[in-house]
C-alpha cells in the first residue's frame, strides 16, 4: 500500500510541475486537469512496471513520451509549436519520475 501511495504522490509532484506553466499561460482548466491526472497515472505505471535491463530514468522517459503521443496528436491540429515542448517536458519529467521510482 505504501508503494502505491508513494507512486501516486510522485506522479502528483510531476503533475504539479507540468501544470504550473499551463496555469500561468491561462490554458483551459480541463487541459490542466487532464495533464495532472495523466502524470498521476504515469507515476503509478512507471513505479510498478518492470522492463528488464532498462534503467528507471530510461523507463520513465519511454513511458511518459509514449503516453504523451495521443495528446500530441490532438494538440498538433491547433498548436504545432507546442509539440516539441510537450515532448521535451514528457521526456524530462518522465526521466525524473523513473529515477525517483527506483528509490521507492
Amino acid at each position: 500500500m505504501r508503494s502505491i501511495l508513494l507512486s501516486l504522490a510522485l506522479g502528483a509532484a510531476a503533475g504539479i510541475i507540468d501544470v504550473i506553466p499551463m496555469i500561468i499561460q491561462k490554458l483551459d482548466k480541463y487541459a490542466c486537469i487532464s495533464a495532472f491526472v495523466q502524470w498521476i497515472i504515469i507515476g503509478f505505471i512507471v513505479t510498478h512496471i518492470k522492463i528488464p535491463g532498462v534503467e528507471g530514468w530510461s523507463k520513465g522517459t519511454i513511458i511518459a513520451v509514449l503516453m504523451a503521443l495521443p495528446i500530441i496528436i490532438i494538440v498538433m491540429k491547433t498548436d504545432l509549436k507546442s509539440v516539441p515542448i510537450i515532448l521535451i517536458t514528457s521526456a524530462i519529467l518522465g526521466g525524473l519520475v523513473g529515477f525517483f521510482s527506483d528509490k521507492i
